[in-house]
């Protein structure tokens, strides 16, 4: 191969958009997302091309997205989200809880604690990888086990509710495009993703944008949207972002370790589909909406998946937040009180614990 891998981010957005309009055509869910995704992937995989992330890609795709979810957000269903605010909290806990199982269940098979720990954890990749570097955690396993997490979510969850639950209850988002609105939620939206970069917080390129939108939507109750093509410019460029982060290299690394990452992820999906099912029953709430808000993946992903199967995205959105803001916040000081207590009581069931 003559050419860098710097020198082919040109190539991933054609690969990216072939993909898309291949799985466009055959019909499968968030079809520019997945299918520029695995088509990426298939190009890394299977030639020398090492195809490389489009400079900003992600970012911009992040902030068309963060826009199109806040501008769901209204007064009526922001007042419906906060009647169920109790909802929202146990669901986004017992989702966090979860990752218990991939903890216990790498720790079964010899991972050390930090790595055991970081790598199970429903949060941000760059987030957790970040943790792990200040508690000892083999980094790359932190970030092969993230990475794989949200390619198995992405692949999987959006296939699994349109072909066996079908598209749910219709609620939609019928408002009109006002370019003079969004001429001006979208540079505040920029404006406000680099102030959050610069606060060092999570996801600024998503929470930034969706934070301006929403509060624009509420207060001024917009009733408006992203003009048609949007939601899948922004749908090519992450997935065509997150493809690049994986080759050959990346499968064949600790394949084992990775086997074990997916029957956790796997067993963390049905956990909260499970507790969804429990909760819709206690409030009549939509099955599909809670479940999909309780899925461990990505808050970009999951959204886009409520927006195209006319579930409800704000309540998607709340609930992937909740948890995000629960594994932050909680998951280094739940770490090293763990490893307070084993360094404590060395004659524990370690490698159980």
């Amino acid at each position: 191969m003559s050419e860098r891998p710097s020198q082919l981010f040109w190539a991933t957005g054609l690969v990216g958009l072939a993909g898309g309009y291949l799985a466009s055509q055959v019909g499968w869910p968030l079809p520019w997302m997945v299918g520029s995704l695995l088509a990426i992937i298939l190009v890394r995989c299977l030639t020398p091309w090492q195809l490389s992330e489009i400079p900003g890609g992600r970012k911009c795709g992040q902030w068309i997205i963060g826009i199109g979810i806040g501008l769901h957000f209204t007064p009526a269903v922001v007042e419906q989200v906060a009647s169920n605010f109790g909802l929202v909290f146990c669901g986004a806990l017992i989702t966090s809880v979860s990752s218990v199982v991939g903890i216990w269940l790498l720790r079964r098979t010899g991972e050390d604690r930090a790595t055991a720990f970081f790598s199970s954890m429903p949060g941000g990749s760059g987030e957790m990888v970040n943790l792990g570097a200040r508690n000892g955690a083999v980094l790359s396993q932190v970030a092969a086990a993230q990475s794989l997490r949200v390619l198995a979510v992405v692949l999987c969850v959006p296939a699994l509710f349109k072909y066996l639950l079908g598209d749910g209850v219709a609620i939609t988002h019928n408002g009109s495009v006002s370019w003079g609105w969004l001429a001006l939620i979208c540079p505040l939206a920029i404006v406000m993703a680099c102030l959050w970069q610069r606060l060092k917080q999570p996801n600024p390129w998503l929470f930034g944008p969706l934070l301006v939108a929403a509060v624009a939507s509420v207060g001024f109750d917009l009733q408006i949207a992203l003009p048609d093509g949007a939601s899948q410019i922004g749908q090519w460029l992450i997935g065509s972002g997150l493809g690049c982060h994986f080759n050959r290299a990346f499968f064949r690394r600790a394949p084992s370790f990775l086997g074990r990452t997916l029957i956790a992820t796997a067993l963390s999906m049905l956990i909260a589909a499970a507790a969804a099912w429990t909760l819709s029953h206690l409030t009549q709430l939509d099955l599909r909406s809670l479940t999909l808000g309780m899925m461990p993946g990505g808050i970009a992903e999951m959204s886009l998946t409520a927006e195209t199967l006319q579930l409800s995205v704000p309540l998607v959105t709340a609930l992937q937040v909740m948890r995000l803001l629960f594994v932050l916040f909680l998951a280094e000081p739940l770490f090293r009180h763990w490893h307070a207590e084993q360094s404590t009581h060395p004659n524990r069931n370690e490698k159980g614990s």
